[in-house]
Parts: structure tokens; C-alpha cells; sequence
């Protein structure tokens, strides 16, 4: 690898791998990367984003790129469902110049780097071992945790032997406190085609954004929750909320707004929030329609009262079961006399509820199926979704299990003694158990002792079949898109949806 300056700032490539398993990728920008380049921009670092999602040639489109651009290091963002592309875009990277160093950041490597710490405390040598050691072959620099103030360490890394940055611990001084957070600069959205993103709420022309970092709850099935960065609530203030709503509607004219926090009312000020968003709409003469997620069991018809007034028109709620045994298997600390009620306080103010069901969990059977669809029936939320679960590196499912089998996996919920049996995966090449596909194609790669992956699949399709019927959802595949969350020859140059940097006016952008 030939030399890199990394104390005089020289162009840094931010790299947005494509989903390919969803049906609309051109939904929702990427957020997290984008704070990573607002952050780098204001630190002077002239900053490119390469926005891969929704281009089906999209090595051939990195190859081009990477052959003419002044930088030297690509950073890419990604998800465990991203892997199988993104590990392609890494390739064709380092085919257009193999002198070219690469970083890896986001969920999937913090996943990983978290399972693979813990096995290290457990003195074993299993699969996060041999992710990691794949991210290793794959990428320069791994970085784990925050990616903020992490890019630089990470920058720095590239001249060295160090291959993992981790900012996954609440002790780094590169973890994004609630101060910090506060502190740092919104995304850089003028780097990417914000008008090539379509998203409506009831009408309203939306975008997203994030509120507050973190879910503090230890649910089964969830990636994170090893990981400080997925485990620790992260708050910001409500003016500074307040303020980037206001930005986002005169700047680029949105009056719709998914808040894509694990739980909105987690955040104790709440009601504060949703206030100031009401006098917002107020001072600038206009209204907002808005859409978030709430955790059931802390949601209150007080709450219900003031998200309503304050434009929200639609909650999602990961309920995910209507067996009472599979919500205990889960840890998911509610009831489900605490979903159906959460339901009833969203309808009683008007407000639609989407119900995000999965099934595929310890102790799953045919019975437990039948409970949630008999829940899905009595409770008639007004959209739902009902997936497969994955065991996610970074899960209790996937850290806590046992090889029983060759290539079999079994994690056992102590309490009960229920079991989850999954197969062997490789996250770099496997991305379809995340696909949500209406004409077929659904895999499942778990089983029970009670139901196969095959039942599963089909318990799956008949459940969905039978609840949109009488309670009549249509299926809607641009909705599926978002919650299954959710060769040209020669080219001239790319178009300006695909590749975007800042200007120099832009480098000194905050979040005032």
C-alpha cells in the first residue's frame, strides 16, 4: 500500500453499498454515514459520497469511480443484509487500484467485532472468530462502534498494522455520549440526491431522521445487544431535534418525517418533544405529518394524545408475537394485554398502528403461530409485517448458541428450556433470509423442535394470506421495501445521483 497523508485532510470516498433485497432501495438515505461525512467535512476533510443503492450494475459503476477519483481511501458503511454486496464493492475497489485502502464501519462490523468480544471472555473460537477473520481479508481498517469521531482513528490506522478501531465501549473517548450527540453535526444530506429518495406520509413529501441512539432492552432475536453503541440510550435535546426538523423544511421544503429511533418513547422528555414540534408548526405556519416506532409497554394514552396533535399519523411497534410462551421465550418484557392495548390508545386518538411480527423463535410451533395470527385478528392493526427471524451475530440467538450438528447452531432460552436450531451462514455471500418477496422466494434458514423451516415458511405465507384477507390489508410491495427493514460497456460520466461531494463553503457546515 503506497504512503497516505493523513495529517493534511485529502479527499475521503464514503461509499453506500446497494441493498439488493428490497424491492425500492431509493426509500431512505443511509443517516450514519452521512453524520461520518458531515463530521469529516467539519473537521476540513473534503469529503465524496458514492450512493450505490438501487443501481443493479453497481460494480461496474465502483470500478469506473474508484479509476478517476482524487481519493485514497474508500469508506463503506454496512448491514449484515448488505454483506454479500457490499463484500462485492470492496473487490471491485480494489480491482479499479489495488493501492487503494478501505475502511468498514456500521452495524455488521460492530455486530461482529461485539460477538467476537464475547467469545473472547468465554475462551472460545467460534463463528465471530471466523467473521472477523473474514472482515480482515476483506478490509484495511474495522471499525466498531460510533463512526463520528471513529473515522479519524481510523484514517490514522491506515499507515499502521492496526486493524480495529473500537469505539464499542462506553468508556472510548470516541463514543457519542448524549453531550456529544448533541453536539455533532446532522447528516450531510446535500451529499447525496435527496430528490431521487420518494417517500410520502399521508401525502406529505417525508424524509427521515434519528432522534436519539440506542435501545436498552435485551430482547432475544436483536443484533446489539452485546454492543454498547445498539445497547445505550443516547439522547438529544428536543430544541436540537426541533431545530433539525425546522432545517429540513426550509432547506429542502419536507413536511413528512419518519423517526427511525428503536423507540420513541423510551426518551423520558417525550412529551416535551412533541410540544415543541406543535409550536414549530406553529412559528412556521404549516403542519407536519410524522412516523415512528414505540415500544408497547411504556406507551400511554397521554402519549397517544400528544404524538397525534403533534402530526404523527401512523406508530410502528415490533409486537412480535401472539403467544404469550414465544413473548417469554423472546425477553420481550411485553404482554399481549400490553400490545392490544397499545393498539387501542393509537386508535382512540386516530392514529394507525403497523404491527411487526417475525416468527422462527425458541420453542415455535404451530399452536404459537396460531396465536399470532388470532392476534393479528382481534387486535386489526391497520398494516402488518411478519418475517422470518435471522440469528443476527451480536444476538443472544447467535452469541449464546452451541454448534449441536455440523453447521447447526442451537441456542436454548434457560427459563423454559425452549429451543431455536439455525443454519450455518455466511453473511458475505447469503442475503436472501432477509427477502420479503409477495410471488414466493421467502427462505428460512431457523427451525424449532416443534415447527421445520419449510413449515415455518409455510406457516408464514398462510398467516399473511389469511389476515390481509379479513382484515383487508392489501399487500403493498413499495411498504414491503421499507420494513423488511426494510453490463453497460463503456460509460461516460456518472450521473449526478450517483456520486456527490462538498464544496468548499460546505466544510464549515454545523448543526447551529
Amino acid at each position: 500500500m503506497s504512503a497516505f497523508n493523513t495529517t493534511v485532510p485529502e479527499k475521503i470516498c464514503l461509499v453506500i453499498p446497494p441493498s439488493v433485497f428490497l424491492l425500492d432501495e431509493r426509500v431512505f438515505t443511509t443517516l450514519g454515514i452521512l453524520k461520518v461525512a458531515a463530521s469529516l467535512e467539519v473537521a476540513g476533510w473534503p469529503v465524496e459520497v458514492l450512493d450505490l443503492s438501487g443501481f443493479t450494475n453497481y460494480e461496474e459503476i465502483t470500478r469506473l469511480h474508484v479509476a478517476q477519483s482524487e481519493a485514497r481511501i474508500f469508506a463503506l458503511t454496512t448491514t449484515t443484509p448488505q454483506m454479500p454486496a457490499t463484500a462485492n464493492v470492496a473487490a471491485a475497489v480494489r480491482e479499479a487500484r489495488p493501492d487503494a485502502a478501505t475502511i468498514i464501519g456500521g452495524p455488521h462490523p460492530t455486530l461482529i467485532a461485539a460477538a467476537l468480544k464475547y467469545e473472547q471472555k468465554q475462551n472460545l473460537e467460534g463463528r465471530a472468530h471466523k467473521a472477523f477473520h473474514q472482515l480482515e481479508k476483506m478490509f484495511d481498517v474495522i471499525v466498531a462502534g460510533d463512526g463520528e469521531d471513529a473515522i479519524f482513528e481510523a484514517i490514522a490506522a491506515v499507515e499502521t498494522d492496526q486493524v480495529l478501531v473500537d469505539a464499542d465501549s462506553s468508556s472510548s473517548p470516541m463514543f457519542l455520549t448524549s453531550k456529544r450527540l448533541d453536539e455533532s453535526p446532522w447528516p450531510a444530506r446535500h451529499l447525496v440526491d435527496l430528490e431521487s429518495y420518494k417517500y410520502e406520509i399521508e401525502g406529505y413529501r417525508a424524509t427521515s431522521l434519528i432522534a436519539q441512539l440506542g435501545c436498552p432492552f435485551n430482547c432475544g432475536f436483536c443484533g446489539g445487544r452485546q454492543s454498547p453503541m445498539l445497547r445505550r440510550i443516547r439522547t438529544r435535546t428536543s430544541k436540537n431535534i426541533i431545530d433539525e426538523l425546522e432545517f429540513l423544511h426550509l432547506t429542502y421544503g419536507y413536511r413528512g418525517f419518519m423517526f427511525y429511533d428503536d423507540e420513541l418513547n423510551v426518551n423520558k422528555d417525550i412529551v416535551q418533544l412533541m410540544d415543541g414540534i406543535c409550536d414549530l408548526q406553529d412559528k412556521l405556519g404549516t403542519d407536519f405529518r410524522l412516523r415512528g416506532f414505540v415500544k408497547a409497554e411504556l406507551f400511554t394514552a397521554e402519549q397517544a394524545e400528544v404524538m397525534y396533535r403533534a402530526g404523527f399519523r401512523q406508530l410502528l411497534t415490533g409486537f412480535e408475537s401472539g403467544s404469550p410462551r414465544i413473548l417469554e421465550n423472546i425477553n420481550k418484557k411485553a404482554t399481549r394485554d400490553d400490545n392490544s392495548r397499545a393498539v387501542e390508545f393509537a386508535k382512540s386518538v386516530g392514529m394507525k398502528v403497523k404491527a411487526l411480527m417475525s416468527l422462527g423463535h425458541p420453542g415455535e410451533s404451530h399452536q404459537t403461530v396460531e396465536d399470532t395470527k388470532n392476534w393479528l385478528l382481534e387486535a386489526e392493526p391497520d398494516d402488518f409485517d411478519c418475517t422470518i427471524i435471522t440469528t443476527y451475530p451480536g444476538s443472544p440467538y447467535y452469541d449464546h448458541a452451541l454448534e449441536t450438528k455440523p453447521g447447526i447452531w442451537t441456542y436454548e432460552y434457560k427459563k423454559t428450556g425452549d429451543r431455536l436450531h439455525a443454519y450455518e451462514l455466511d453473511y458475505n455471500v447469503t442475503a436472501d433470509y432477509y427477502k420479503g418477496d409477495p410471488d414466493g422466494g421467502y427462505k428460512a434458514y431457523v427451525f424449532s423442535d416443534h415447527i421445520s423451516s419449510e413449515e415455518l415458511v409455510a406457516a408464514r405465507d398462510a398467516l399473511e394470506k389469511e389476515v390481509r384477507e379479513k382484515l383487508n390489508i392489501p399487500f403493498n410491495p413499495s411498504a414491503a421495501s421499507v420494513n423488511y427493514e426494510h453490463s453497460m460497456g463503456q460509460m461516460g460520466p456518472l450521473p449526478a445521483n450517483i456520486l456527490r461531494a462538498s464544496v468548499p463553503e460546505q466544510t464549515q457546515r454545523k448543526a447551529a
